[in-house]
């Protein structure tokens, strides 16, 4: 299929909230982040976003919404010249301890069974610990932070386990060059 980069959406695709984005009003682009995917695109990679929406779980939101969401999420992207070829998310909350919830594997591996991906040929942007690990936990070939959204902060419990992200880059614009550059595919 190609070489995959796995995305993470809050924080690193849109706007994070602490309250939750909970309908498409509420979603709002980080600056150049469609731009990024379309970057991505053009250059050969496709583009899957890995997602935990513990809102669904938390009654905060229903499934149309979310969807509605990742409809509104889609167009910009495509309206930018890029495409997202699929959206895998978690709709549980922590405590129900499924196998989907990052840091655990499950979506990424539901992606490569759907996808017959190859996972030494991909990598995972986030900006969190738990994308960090989750990419690790799958075996993807690289990860990397972006200090949107949580990535400050995750940079230092990424330090304090001992993990070191390949690059860590200042926005998803900026890591989709990154990629470009040094990633063969």
């Amino acid at each position: 299929m190609g070489y995959i980069v796995f995305l993470d959406r809050d924080g690193v695709i849109n706007i994070d909230s602490s309250e939750y984005v909970k309908n498409e009003s509420e979603f709002e682009f980080i600056p150049k982040s469609p731009e990024a995917i379309a970057l991505l695109c053009k250059n050969g990679f496709h583009v899957i976003v890995i997602t935990n929406q513990s809102l669904i779980g938390r009654k905060m939101a229903t499934r149309k919404a979310l969807d509605t969401i990742f409809k509104k999420m889609k167009e910009g992207v495509k309206k930018a010249g890029g495409d997202i070829k699929d959206i895998f998310f978690c709709p549980h909350t922590p405590e129900a301890c499924c196998s989907c919830r990052k840091p655990k594997p499950g979506l990424i591996l539901d992606a490569q069974k759907k996808y017959q991906i190859d996972l030494a040929q991909s990598c995972m942007v986030g900006d969190s610990a738990k994308d960090i690990e989750c990419a690790r936990n799958a075996g993807c070939s690289k990860t990397l932070l972006v200090k949107t959204g949580n990535g400050s902060k995750a940079e230092q419990q990424l330090y304090q386990k001992g993990i070191t992200p390949d690059f860590i880059g200042s926005d998803l614009y900026e890591t989709a060059l990154w990629i470009i550059k040094n990633v063969k595919i």
